[in-house]
């Protein structure tokens, strides 16, 4: 049994990460903004507050927090989606780093590292990428290098687009999808890493187990498709036709260009070779699979 912290905890990946460890005997302690139960720890990240006793004895950190990407990309939101995720992980690498024994460190990152990368096959030696996301990835990794440099195991976990019920990817698409509204995106050519909640969650506490797991670490299914193949995927996995597709300028329009670019037709073909290397064994290696499990019995 290990004592394990978490921010963001009350979100769609940790309210999953935290049910599962709690079910497997580990005492998890939430650091939130407004603490409610018991083993809640508060914290201000914006501030520079963390109760001092939330890391006492840690035996693990994962850290999950971070500002939604899904509302309208203005200038103050992408100052608060940049501000969120660096702040609160350099706050917390300051703890883990002042332990006398560090604890290990897993750390959100997103394949939004690399940018757009086209037909590129990418894995956790490629370089970065340019964008918004490119650069609020490297700010937030590197916010982490306090705590690696202070003898802590740090594990960067590069998560692509999580299928689960009731939030992440398919939050957005089951309602269109379901009325037989689904459409590709642009041209449909555009490479889509996808991982289930599932494998998300045993990623995640793979690398707290895994000693010879550290670094940049993209948790994402063996197998990206395009996006027109996950479009043909969902409606046939919903029984359903999809005979549409949204211009790329119609979604420049809607969303603004940046975000459109970034969110909606960005290509990223991103494999987990850290994860495979070290022995993890996804419970959803395709995205058929993954959208199997993610979506309720008919």
């Amino acid at each position: 049994m290990a004592t394990l912290a978490i921010t963001g905890a009350t979100g769609f990946i940790g309210s999953a990460l935290t049910a599962r460890l709690t079910e497997r005997g580990h005492v998890v302690r939430r650091i939130t903004r407004r603490p409610r139960r018991p083993n809640d720890f508060g914290w201000d990240p914006e501030g520079g507050r963390l109760d001092p006793a939330a890391l006492d004895g840690v035996d693990g950190v994962v850290n999950l927090a971070g500002a939604s990407l899904n509302s309208r990309w203005t200038a103050s939101r992408m100052a608060e989606i940049r501000r969120s995720r660096v702040l609160g992980t350099r706050l917390l690498v300051e703890s883990v780093a002042r332990a006398a024994r560090p604890p290990v460190l897993v750390s959100a990152s997103a394949v939004g590292y690399y940018g757009e990368r086209g037909d590129e096959l990418l894995d956790e030696s490629s370089a970065p990428g340019e964008g918004f996301l490119a650069e609020v990835c490297r700010e937030w990794e590197a916010a982490t290098a306090p705590a690696a440099d202070a003898g802590a195991r740090v594990v960067r976990t590069r998560f692509g687009l999580v299928l689960g019920p009731g939030g992440g990817l398919l939050g957005a698409l089951l309602l269109p999808f379901r009325l037989g509204l689904g459409a590709r995106l642009g041209d449909g050519r555009q490479w889509m890493s996808c991982v289930a909640l599932e494998d998300v969650v045993g990623a995640i506490g793979f690398a707290l187990a895994t000693e010879s797991l550290s670094g940049p670490v993209n948790v994402v299914a063996p197998e990206p498709v395009t996006n027109a193949e996950f479009t043909v995927l969902l409606a046939r996995a919903l029984h359903r036709p999809a005979l549409f597709s949204l211009p790329s300028l119609v979604l420049r329009l809607a969303l603004g260009a940046r975000q459109a670019n970034e969110m909606a037709l960005v290509s990223q073909r991103a494999v987990p070779r850290a994860l495979l290397a070290a022995g993890y064994g996804f419970s959803y290696p395709t995205v058929a699979d993954a959208l199997h499990g993610a979506l309720p019995r008919a």
